[in-house]
């Protein structure tokens, strides 16, 4: 059973896609494994921030853990409830405990629709059938108080979203997100199509809403530098798997998993005499293919240290000190 401390707990998830061919008689010729077999949790009132290269899974993972993309395999536990066995009805019932912040603060406003509309819809949704109780004049109210809380004043409220720049309509996402109260906050990469000036108001933004609204995040990015400012632990991903768990502090001081390390000698260092004396770490080939199927470690034909054994079986997520995971025969495992 999942623990009692925990908000969520993802076992074993996989999100594989079928590669077709053939025009008229179409058949499986193979499969995309986009997550294959992820496992972690977050604890009530923590931020967990999933990074890795694009490509990684890291997306595909969050919209698994929304309910918007069907798992070929696995369990998403909110508060003990297994999202995926829910009926339809207790899922939408069930969706006010989890909200999605999107990348592209674009395409993810409806443009027809005004600032507080957009904000509105959710309770106008919920209150329709009958999830919550609410009239029409406390949902202007409370919609126009979201506004106000995610920084947009109350005159934007009749405005569309292409008269708003990018960071407030981003801004209008998070509101909306907030609308209905809920627990955890998926974010997927909400501001890497930012500027830099902007991304650090929505990141002190959002650390303002988690601790006045008792948010709990799974915050997904690309970026180790903003992953480290604002999670309280960091999961790696590469090539659908989770390569290294731990949290924030041990992972900047102490990374074990010899792709978490290139990750971070990448990351720039304040200190131009620091950065003029560390080592990059280059690595080699390019990202193998998710539809190939590997028999040992996939991260093998680019690792410095690869070994004879990791040709031979996919290492598993292995405690290699207190609340440090890493998948790694380095670190010990058969």
């Amino acid at each position: 059973m999942p623990d009692s401390q925990n908000l969520l707990d993802v076992r074993g998830l996989k999100v594989h896609f079928p590669i077709e061919k053939g025009i008229i008689f179409k058949r499986v010729a193979g499969w995309v494994r986009a997550v294959d077999g992820v496992d972690f949790s977050i604890k009530k009132g923590e931020a967990l921030g999933l990074v890795g290269e694009s490509g990684c899974g890291k997306s595909t993972t969050a919209m698994a853990v929304a309910q918007l993309q069907t798992a070929t395999a696995g369990q998403v536990f909110l508060e003990g409830r297994d999202l995926a066995s829910l009926s339809a009805k207790d899922l939408r019932a069930a969706r006010k405990d989890f909200q999605l912040v999107f990348q592209d603060p674009y395409s993810s406003l409806d443009p027809r629709q005004k600032a507080q509309d957009i904000i509105a819809e959710p309770l106008r949704i919920f209150a329709k059938n009958g999830l919550i109780t609410m009239d029409e004049a406390a949902i202007q109210r409370e919609s126009l108080s979201l506004m106000d809380r995610c920084g947009l004043s109350a005159s934007f409220a009749t405005r569309y979203p292409h008269e708003f720049s990018g960071g407030q309509r981003q801004r209008i996402g998070i509101a909306r997100a907030l609308a209905l109260g809920p627990k955890l906050i998926i974010a997927d990469e909400p501001v890497s199509a930012l500027d830099v000036s902007i991304q650090s108001q929505i990141l002190n933004l959002l650390k303002d809403l988690q601790k006045d609204f008792d948010l709990t995040f799974l915050f997904i990015a690309h970026d180790l530098a903003v992953i480290e400012y604002f999670c309280t632990r960091i999961a790696v991903m590469y090539l659908g798997r989770i390569v290294e768990i731990t949290d924030a502090a041990t992972m900047a001081r102490n990374p074990l998993h010899p792709y978490t390390k290139a990750l971070l000698s990448a990351v720039p260092l304040p200190d131009p005499r620091k950065e003029r004396s560390r080592r990059r770490i280059i690595l080699k080939g390019d990202v193998p293919s998710p539809s190939i199927e590997y028999k040992g470690c996939p991260f093998r034909e680019r690792c410095p240290q690869a070994m004879e054994k990791c040709a031979l079986s996919p290492p598993s997520l292995m405690q290699a000190e207190e609340g440090h995971q890493v998948s790694c025969f380095l670190y010990g495992g058969a």
